[in-house]
């Protein structure tokens, strides 16, 4: 399983996204032009001492990104995290292959990613409440996803990587 982030714009989301995937032992995908500078004082603080062992990769663009899944690098459904799924993530199917994609805090992703996606999930939220945080909506599908797949182990911990 991945996260990916698409565009992100707000630094501290997305060193708390890297350290998210360090912590539950998940590559990182950063989907480029980024609303900041990757070296970004606040995001290595979100990311703090965790950020050195996650694994992140880079991509120039969507259309890279979507070069590197039509090649199998990276394999399984590209799930999007929106406010405009029609499926709530509790009763979403994953597989352990899934990348699951946040978009931009300040404008989500456009209709053409929206379209690419293979399954599009929501929160779901209280009326009146539009959504959620980035960093708190992937934690939240995250820990959803590896339950359904066997990621946490019989303790429930985060089985150690290689």
């Amino acid at each position: 399983m991945r996260l990916a982030l698409f565009e992100p714009d707000i630094p501290g989301n997305a060193g708390t996204c890297i350290r998210l995937g360090a912590c539950l032992g998940l590559a990182v995908d950063i989907i480029e032009p980024c609303g900041f500078i990757l070296s970004d004082t606040r995001m290595k603080r979100a990311g703090m001492d965790y950020a050195a062992r996650a694994a992140v990769r880079r991509h120039a663009s969507w259309a890279h990104f979507q070069d590197e899944r039509r090649q199998s690098r990276l394999p399984g459904r590209l799930v999007l995290l929106t406010t405009a799924g029609a499926l709530p993530h509790t009763e979403a199917v994953f597989h352990a292959d899934d990348i699951l994609m946040v978009g931009r805090e300040s404008a989500g992703v456009p209709d053409h990613v929206h379209q690419a996606a293979d399954l599009r999930v929501r929160i779901p939220l209280r009326p009146g409440f539009r959504s959620l945080n980035v960093a708190v909506a992937a934690s939240m599908v995250l820990g959803e996803a590896l339950r359904q797949t066997g990621g946490f182990d019989a303790d429930g911990a985060i089985p150690a990587q290689p």
